[in-house]
């Protein structure tokens, strides 16, 4: 079945634009395609590769050398004379679960012992490289295949080690991923790595989705014939690709658009220098495929609005997007003399014209809202490093990077049982379990005599990301300003770390007579603080209700995602009072909860307390932690105060 048409994909006209650049210009560093799911993301991608020209490569080489420079380590060289074809640019899938050795190829162990033989069966990126690598739900990677397309994006090679044994080969691909904000933002790192990036989103005009709609089941009914209607375009788009992919290496880039780049770029304070690079050769891509021999304003201003976006992120809670009006400022400030013919879109725009925009880092507040006097929100203080909470044991979960687990990457630690049959082999064990073996296998020469059975394989402890429950008391003793402005900054910075250590998130809050998920689990961070950000406070403390409906939430999650072991966070002051016999059916509901790792997250302030979070943390097992040790550098100073008087 014929692939949907690039050009039957309805509207979508910047996420066309970006991917037809990175074809034009490998350099750019591909595409991050980021909308709501149903948006096309993947049916566009798809189809991208059939418009891409062939690549000759050398009759043979399973890593696609080129004849006309061929890899000098590559494992199938040296190519000295070889033939050559032509073929099809290749359009490559990374499932988001991928093994290691899927993706970066693998070596034949036993033959490296038995043999002297590097047997090199080559993985993914290989496979992507003169193509097109592309990660659908790249922000669920996990972060050992991050880190492996991070060092492949950054050198243009993928090497293996296993051993004592190196294989290095050219992995140079554009990379393309798709994601969907709901489920998690992606690391930083990785983020950075993306060229340029475009937002997606369902078009809102009726006739546009009846069209959208028409196509598909046009397609659907007869994909052959449906293809047939577009061919002539696919066609001519193609042909335009490559036309300008031949005029590429002759468009200039004069001082004054890297002028502008630069200011745009300052303007933004993103950080580095990549985006000064991208925006460049984005600008040059663009002339390119215009057909001008020389970059001009238009192109710098298509450039940056492609590859700055994801740039100006600080945190996950920090929306992506870029101001045009600060844009056409940028590019007004790099004029040295602009003069009446320069009439853009922004020329009549005035520093006093632009908006006010919150400080990269900050947090809007919300304006307060009282309802009756019983509800009031408020918003947050600002982030900080948080302390390190990690779930009690040794796990084998989701990787990430919390709690400790057995995982197939990380420090070896042991060797598998004889029954296990995967992940990494152990050498020495391996050698040893082969060794008594040897006399009855006829070994007559150096050569080691293994058998299948022999191979051991290496038990090895890492990290695996947890589900972090929230549940907040929203109550009003946690009412006062500057308290509640407290508790939302901590949870946040915990938020953060959660981000950055790959775990799940949920928050469950409670307050008047009754507990509610406000979101339930999911990876997506900045969701959950919308949802803090906007949460009001009042009325009584139904701890007992709060702590039952995380029982509740615990109990399914475990059947949903039994990999992630649950880290429960009882924001309060531990105080109850809503119904009868409040505080003994909290202590009740804190009886379900034995056995889930949990801290306690102390609010309460003043001179006079009663210490009611700590009894709380007491009948649940938990670490009970004052609010003010939430920060990482309240621990760092204790130890230092214990360090100095024990000194």
């Amino acid at each position: 079945m014929k692939p949907y048409p690039f050009t039957a994909v309805v509207g979508l006209p910047d996420l066309r634009l970006a991917l037809v650049l990175s074809s034009i210009s490998p350099a750019v560093g591909g595409v991050l395609v980021r909308g709501e799911k149903g948006t096309a993301k993947s049916t566009m991608v798809r189809a991208l590769a059939g418009l891409l020209p062939g690549v000759d490569v050398v009759d043979g080489c399973r890593f696609s050398c080129d004849p006309a420079a061929p890899d000098p380590l590559c494992p199938d060289g040296p190519h000295d004379g070889a033939t050559s074809h032509r073929r099809p640019a290749k359009l490559v899938e990374l499932p988001v679960g991928a093994a290691e050795d899927r993706v970066i190829g693998s070596l034949h162990l036993e033959r490296a012992l038995a043999e002297g033989v590097t047997d090199f069966q080559p993985g993914l990126l290989a496979a992507a490289h003169r193509g097109l690598l592309y990660v659908d739900e790249v922000n669920l990677l996990h972060d050992h295949l991050v880190d492996t397309l991070l060092d492949a994006a950054a050198m243009g090679r993928a090497t293996v080690e296993r051993e004592g044994v190196s294989v290095s080969h050219a992995a140079r691909f554009v990379l393309i991923g798709t994601m969907n904000p709901e489920e998690g933002e992606l690391r930083p790192q990785l983020l950075d790595r993306f060229g340029l990036t475009v937002e997606v989103a369902s078009s809102r005009d009726p006739e546009q989705r009846v069209e959208v709609v028409r196509r598909r089941l046009a397609y659907e009914a007869d994909p052959d014939a449906f293809a047939a209607q577009y061919a002539e375009e696919d066609a001519q788009l193609a042909a335009d690709i490559e036309a300008a992919q031949r005029l590429l290496p002759a468009v200039k880039l004069p001082d004054d658009a890297l002028r502008q780049i630069a200011e745009i770029c300052a303007s933004f304070e993103v950080d580095g220098m990549r985006a000064d690079i991208v925006t460049a050769r984005t600008a040059v891509a663009h002339a390119a495929w215009a057909g001008r021999d020389e970059v001009t304003t238009d192109d710098v201003r298509v450039a940056a609005r492609l590859a700055l976006p994801h740039r100006r992120r600080r945190n996950p809670f920090d929306a992506p997007g870029i101001s045009e009006e600060q844009l056409e400022q940028a590019l007004q400030d790099a004029q040295p003399d602009p003069g009446p013919e320069d009439d853009g879109p922004g020329s009549g725009s005035t520093p006093e014209d632009a908006p006010q925009e919150v400080p990269p880092g900050d947090t809007p507040q919300p304006q307060q809202q009282n309802s009756g006097g019983q509800q009031k929100t408020v918003g947050a203080g600002e982030t900080f490093k948080a302390r390190v909470f990690r779930v009690k044991g040794m796990g084998e979960g989701e990787r990430g990077r919390r709690s400790r687990a057995i995982t197939d990457s990380g420090r070896t630690i042991g060797v598998q049982p004889p029954s296990v049959r995967d992940g990494r082999p152990h050498l020495v064990a391996t050698v040893k379990a082969a060794a008594p073996h040897q006399k009855s296998r006829g070994r007559d020469g150096a050569a080691l005599k293994l058998r299948p059975e022999d191979l051991r394989y290496a038990l090895r402890e890492g990290r695996e990301g947890n589900l972090v429950l929230f549940c907040v008391d929203a109550s009003g003793s946690m009412g006062a300003k500057a308290r509640m402005r407290e508790v939302k900054s901590a949870v946040l910075s915990l938020l953060l770390d959660a981000y950055q250590r790959r775990d799940k998130v949920g928050l469950v809050t409670f307050r008047g007579d009754a507990a509610e998920l406000a979101l339930p689990p999911t990876i997506s961070v900045d969701a959950a603080a919308s949802r803090l950000e906007g949460l009001p406070t009042g009325g009584r403390t139904p701890l007992a209700e709060g702590l039952l409906e995380a029982a509740r939430v615990l109990r399914v999650e475990e059947i949903r995602d039994p990999r992630r072991r649950p880290l429960l966070v009882v924001v309060t002051d531990g105080r109850a009072t809503s119904g009868p016999d409040a505080v003994a059916r909290a202590q009740a509901a804190a009886g379900l909860l034995n056995g889930v790792t949990t801290i306690v997250m102390d609010c309460e302030s003043g001179k006079m307390r009663l210490g009611l979070a700590a009894e709380l943390a007491a009948h649940l097992g938990a670490e009970h932690v004052p609010l003010a040790d939430v920060a990482a550098e309240s621990l760092a100073s204790a130890v230092r105060a214990r360090t100095g008087k024990a000194a």
